[in-house]
């Protein structure tokens, strides 16, 4: 259905999409939702509609999927709203870190790749030696004084 009314908008398909194209009429049908309950959505954090410079608010289809999610967690899950604000809150969490460790994981190839090419590269060199271990044993001297 949303799909359907940003090609009637002459908007691209593509799903999840964070372009702020609805009003709330529109974001309210879609979600099977009163536009008033996403006005209280919108005052509780829940989902946070984009504003016009006349300051109406505007749902991306990412919202619209948010607010479906919300009604489900609600009605069928019963989750209170501030269990919902939570559940968001933890699964952004994840996502963040999920992205964080991806993130790492090419730097940690990248640094792997990179050590293998200066092994390959230059080292061992032939005409370097590797220096022995340094000696910590203390020697004591005393020069004979009677010889």
């Amino acid at each position: 259905m949303i799909d359907d009314v940003r090609a009637g908008l002459g908007l691209g398909t593509e799903s999840g999409s964070d372009a702020k194209v609805f009003i709330i009429s529109i974001a309210a049908k879609l979600a099977g939702m009163h536009p008033q309950t996403l006005r209280q959505y919108d005052r509780l954090g829940l989902v946070n509609a984009g504003r016009t410079q006349g300051g109406g608010r505007r749902y991306s289809a990412r919202d619209v999927a948010m607010l479906r999610e919300i009604q489900r967690l609600s009605q069928e899950e019963g989750v209170n709203l501030a269990g919902i604000k939570r559940i968001i809150g933890l699964e952004q969490l994840v996502g963040d870190l999920q992205e964080r460790l991806a993130e790492t994981e090419r730097e940690l190839l990248e640094a792997q790749r990179h050590l293998a090419e200066l092994a390959a590269s230059a080292f061992p060199r032939r005409d370097l030696m590797v220096a022995p271990k340094a000696q910590t044993a203390l020697v004591v001297w005393r020069p004979n004084a009677g010889r």
